[in-house]
């Protein structure tokens, strides 16, 4: 299922919201150099996804440094201090390559601003774009934009707390957007949501944002499962569901500190969140 647009219009132009989707493109475009195709493969560099991607290694391992295991291959990785990737790493031929990183804490921000492939980029934005635009109107820009990067924050903390020797980078808008969902599924749950869902055919259907969001949650819930016995999601390109619900569930208990309003366009008058 993919949402296409909501039917609450918003208030006011959502300047943050579209700010946010040109500087992910701008970082996809320029520093990722993506190839363009959307067909399955190598689309990304791995190396600005090692460099500025969230390593949970590194964050639970404060100055440790990586190396790129396998430089210029596609099956390139990052390798750590203090692991036997890292000392396999540095007696292989050739030898590693040593990488700038920011600091582990600021990786976590700029992950927010990575991600893995055309398919990757295209949805999130289409999500954030869908219900992002009535979360900032209902909250403000300076407002908003703090609680996008604490969403992204918090879905970070949680991956990490679930494969904390994880080398594989956690990089992508999801768990930020996530938090996003989890504040929209709180403030406009009888919103209807125009969909296409693919059965065979593409069909356009209005479902209430509460039935797609509880879809949604429930397909990121059943995988997280599964990673509880393998906790290192596995390669550059697997998905780190475990940050989905994070960020969900910041969303959740957090939008009443600071939606401040509805929109008028939700049953009535505008009216103030309690």
């Amino acid at each position: 299922m993919i949402p296409l647009r909501d039917n609450i219009p918003s208030d006011r132009f959502p300047f943050v919201t579209v700010a946010i989707i040109a500087i992910n493109f701008l970082v996809f475009l320029f520093l990722q150099g993506p190839s363009f195709s959307l067909s399955s493969g190598q689309e990304v560099e791995n190396k600005p996804i090692v460099e500025y991607g969230a390593i949970p290694y590194r964050i639970t391992h404060p100055g440790k440094k990586c190396v790129l295991a396998v430089p210029g291959t596609p099956q390139e990785q990052p390798a750590c201090q203090g692991t036997e990737l890292y000392a396999e790493a540095q007696a292989s031929s050739p030898p590693p390559e040593d990488i700038t990183q920011p600091p582990a804490y600021l990786t976590i921000f700029t992950s927010m601003f990575m991600h893995g492939g055309w398919l990757h980029i295209i949805f999130n934005m289409l999500f954030l774009w869908v219900f992002g635009n009535n979360i900032e109107d209902s909250m403000g820009r300076v407002r908003y934009t703090l609680f996008y990067l604490l969403g992204g924050l918090a879905a970070a903390a949680t991956q990490v707390v679930v494969s904390p020797d994880s080398q594989t980078p956690l990089v992508g808008a999801s768990g930020a957007i996530a938090g996003v969902l989890g504040g929209y599924a709180l403030l406009y749950p009888r919103a209807r949501v125009l969909t296409a869902v693919f059965v065979f055919f593409i069909f356009l259907v209005e479902i209430p944002a509460l039935v797609l969001l509880g879809i949604w949650i429930f397909l990121q819930f059943l995988p997280a499962v599964g990673q509880l016995a393998s906790p290192d999601v596995g390669s550059q390109g697997g998905v780190a569901y475990f940050a989905h619900l994070g960020g969900f569930a910041f969303g959740l208990l957090t939008i009443k500190l600071f939606a401040q309003r509805r929109s008028a366009a939700y049953g009535g008058p505008r009216y103030p969140v309690y």
